[in-house]
């Protein structure tokens, strides 16, 4: 029988020991009525019709499909309110967005970090698999270094139809990120603004949510009719709707992060899109989602509990079977526990001072790339760094001569954007920069390749959720690797909410529930 399905409940007289309320309590897709002893003291459950004892309180059936906003499941074409957030380079795999898809949840593929052609074949990947299907969907992330391929990238997930856009690392509203927002919007039949291309905005301050809160500002869209890339009827109708109409608040995440508290960021947010919606009178609602820190059931059902319409899993998922990452990186990312976690410079944001979150156990990645960037802030050129400071990064650190890394970052750009090679032969710093930036780059892909000679600088983004998720896992049917599907984690987690939810419900009407019916133990799930 699929767990998914609601057995019908047969009668059974009211259970008062602290493992039957605990056992009872687990059955989440039956009803429970909770009854008062003959004492009228102690509290208990029963099941089906009740023989004796006073009915005090009935709760319906619980399902892991009910437990966020219906709104976003319709919106998106899902039957869960779940979403396998995208981990760049690939990480989130076409393998693993096709998975979501089939299993009635949202993915988004990470093309954060990758070139244009890699991008472009795994979007003509997904669009042929998944072309009957809307629930997947791509990332865009904010490319500061890059604006003409963030731009082109846009372009490309327009031109081939891809459905969902999840805009991530933005720190202002770009032209890409507005086109995306704008292009297809027309009027419905009942005279309601259809978008054919739904946004997902991931933001970790309020700031930059109420940009993407607001309808796009003006001279944006005037600039897109100008260049042709909107119509002045898709401009006209962008004033009247948010950018985008699902806003997840990213707490403390792997990868880009600003370590702020879920508990704290995201009613901050719920507060500022209420009052933004009344400001602007949209029609339909705006939902908030959760991100960052959710490895376990009850990490998730507290994200519920504080108002998400959905939840955004990510960083644990880089241990599931169809993750980008090599086996290798994904040995080191179980060994984590919950404080085996660093910051460390991004590659993507390097001379703006940007930090990521990473693994710490097992690799010396935040600790070298550390030191690239105090010389980098120390210095203005490569040939003003001392002999001595030279010589311990280019052996400790970069493994070659500040010229040899020069070589392959040349080569690089030459292929990927020349303009680059031009303005660092007119700026010695930003020279300096992109050669730092290349053990940053690289450190991301030997981790993904498994290039063993470089284990110690592998760069893995991890936050303290992957530490609770393995302990969570630990000697359960998701431990071994063979078992860790993105599909299973998915549906463990959210089946562990639906019993932690229930047993808090059942909490207030004051059953003694004991510790065990606040567990949830992994098992396979159809």
């Amino acid at each position: 029988m699929s767990v998914l399905s609601a057995p019908v409940a047969a009668a059974s007289p009211p259970v008062f020991s602290p493992e039957e309320i605990a056992a009872r309590a687990r059955r989440i897709r039956e009803p429970v009525h909770i009854v008062s002893g003959p004492s009228g003291r102690e509290l208990g459950l029963a099941a089906g019709p009740v023989p004796d004892g006073l009915v005090l309180g009935t709760l319906p059936p619980l399902y892991p499909e009910w437990l966020g906003g219906r709104t976003f499941c319709e919106a998106h074409g899902v039957r869960f309110p779940y979403v396998a957030g995208e981990m760049a380079n690939g990480i989130a795999t076409t393998r693993m967005v096709s998975a979501m898809a089939r299993a009635e949840m949202l993915g988004f593929f990470g093309a954060g970090g990758l070139a244009y052609a890699d991008v472009e074949r795994a979007v003509h990947t997904l669009a042929g698999e998944l072309r009957s299907r809307s629930n997947w969907g791509v990332n865009l992330i904010h490319s500061p270094a890059e604006p003409a391929l963030e731009f082109r990238v846009a372009e490309l997930l327009l031109r081939c139809g891809v459905p969902r856009i999840s805009a991530s690392a933005f720190m202002e509203l770009t032209p890409a990120v507005v086109l995306c927002s704008a292009r297809g919007l027309r009027r419905g039949a009942d005279g309601g603004i259809v978008r054919r291309t739904r946004m997902l905005a991931k933001v970790s301050r309020p700031e930059v949510a109420e940009r993407f809160l607001s309808p796009a500002p003006a001279a944006l869209l005037d600039r897109l009719v100008v260049q042709g890339k909107l119509t002045p009827q898709e401009a006209g109708l962008a004033a009247l709707v948010p950018v985008a109409e699902d806003i997840t608040v990213e707490a403390d995440s792997g990868g880009h992060t600003d370590n702020r508290p879920l508990s704290a960021l995201l009613p901050r947010i719920a507060l500022l899109r209420d009052a933004l919606c009344r400001r602007f009178g949209y029609r339909r609602p705006v939902r908030i989602g959760a991100a960052g820190g959710l490895g376990t059931p009850a990490a998730v059902a507290a994200a519920f509990a504080l108002g998400a319409s959905y939840v955004v899993v990510g960083s644990v998922n880089q241990t599931a079977t169809e993750a980008g990452l090599s086996e290798e990186a994904k040995a080191m990312l179980c060994e984590a526990d919950v404080a085996d976690v660093a910051m460390a410079p991004a590659a993507d944001m390097f001379e703006l001072g940007v930090t990521l979150q990473v693994l710490s156990r097992g690799t010396m990645f935040a600790q070298r790339a550390g030191r690239l960037y105090t010389a980098y802030r120390a210095h203005g050129s490569l040939e003003e760094i001392p002999p001595a400071v030279r010589a311990a990064i280019e052996r400790d650190v970069l493994r070659a001569s500040f010229d040899e890394v020069w070589e392959h970052t040349r080569a690089f750009w030459e292929r990927r954007d020349p303009s680059e090679i031009t303005r660092a032969g007119a700026d010695p710093k930003h020279r300096m920069a992109l050669v730092f930036r290349w053990y940053l780059g690289s450190s991301s892909r030997w981790a993904i390749t498994g290039e063993a000679a470089r284990r110690t600088d592998y760069q893995i983004w991890c936050g303290p959720a992957t530490g609770a998720f393995n302990r969570w896992v630990a000697g359960t049917f998701l431990a071994e690797p063979a078992n860790r599907s993105v599909v299973q984690i998915a549906l463990n987690l959210l089946e562990g909410a639906a019993v932690l939810t229930r047993a808090h419900q059942l909490r207030t009407y004051g059953v003694p529930l004991p510790s065990e019916a606040f567990a949830y133990t992994p098992r396979g799930l159809a």
